[in-house]
């Protein structure tokens, strides 16, 4: 096999494609070859030694990732040789072949595209879980989404949708609008060239959204959490801006407002059986159209440096996906 090594979590430049020996599943797992890989922001991190997650060296980076089973470890009953999976596992999706626990897999039903399963279980697991367990997303209220055109975001629009709420999408370009407006968002905000909080004011007619999924963190928390409706929602998913935000809590007193965390890999391992569900209906909302990831490019698996310097440009529309083909 090959794979991209991490010996030095230095940054991406130090990564290596290395031949290394193919491995033999533990019992209770599974070997995956791995048709498609995707990006996420833990990836960037984990390489730079930034991550909560600090894997012993070395280690093959990449968290999540689709393939055909091609062997099966002793213990596993549910999947066999053959099967299409995906699988959210930490570490180990860069590259051509990997072992992973059978209980980090989902079982693809029939017509689920490689690449879309590699961009699915993070993003879509982290997005139902936050709007419908964290934040009881109702029918007609309205969910604000920031970062929006990226792969939490562009997730967000559509489940917002599917569970029948307004979504205004903000974005730091006009492109990145128009993208978030093409999946079914309802308004947008450029927050690059305007007052969020003007701007928000004037989409909800001085109420303020009901709910805010955050995956970006940084400075507009503040002003976003100021614009709250009453009995508002606010879900921290992450700090893809870098900044963590200090927030004023008097106005979760004003307003009986939420501040609501959203730690999806946790809630998957303290409880699979509800994680699984999810994703059962989210797997059927893909059959059935109603989600789709969004693939800003997909590159060779070769070429992750490439895809790692488009990534870090915050030029990405929805998900990179790297494939091995």
């Amino acid at each position: 096999m090959h794979a991209w090594l991490c010996e030095n979590p230095v940054g991406v430049e130090a990564l290596t494609w290395k031949e290394l020996p193919t491995p033999e599943p533990k019992a209770g797992e599974i070997r995956v070859a791995i048709r498609a890989a995707s990006l996420n922001f833990p990836d960037l991190l984990i390489v730079q030694n930034k991550y909560q997650a600090k894997p012993p060296l070395p280690f093959v980076p990449g968290s999540e990732y689709a393939g055909v089973v091609d062997a099966v470890g002793d213990g596993v009953k549910h999947l066999k040789v053959g099967d299409p999976v995906a699988a959210f596992a930490g570490t180990g999706g860069f590259g051509t072949h990997a072992c992973v626990s059978a209980t980090l897999v989902m079982l693809l039903p029939k017509g689920f595209a490689f690449d879309d399963a590699s961009a699915f279980i993070l993003t879509y697991g982290t997005t139902h879980h936050a709007l419908i367990d964290r934040a009881q997303l109702k029918v007609g209220e309205t969910l604000l989404v920031l970062g929006a055109a990226g792969g939490v975001g562009t997730a967000a629009i559509q489940i917002g949708k599917v569970l029948g709420a307004r979504v205004i999408a903000a974005a730091s370009s006009d492109e990145k609008c128009e993208l978030c407006r093409s999946i079914g968002a309802d308004a947008t905000i450029n927050y690059a060239g305007g007052n969020i909080r003007d701007e928000l004011k004037k989409l909800t007619e001085g109420k303020g959204p009901d709910v805010v999924y955050d995956p970006v963190g940084g400075d507009l928390a503040e002003p976003v959490f100021r614009s709250l409706a009453w009995h508002g929602r606010y879900l921290v998913v992450g700090f893809a801006q870098g900044g963590i935000p200090a927030l004023p809590l008097n106005i979760a007193l004003l307003k009986e407002a939420a501040l609501v965390g959203v730690f999806w890999g946790e809630f998957a391992r303290r409880e699979p059986e509800a994680n699984a569900q999810a994703l059962a209906e989210l797997a059927l909302w893909y059959a059935q159209g109603k989600i789709k990831p969004v693939i800003d490019q997909r590159l060779p698996m070769r070429e992750l440096p490439a895809a790692f310097a488009r990534m870090g440009s915050r030029k990405v529309r929805g998900k990179l996906v790297m494939t091995n083909d």
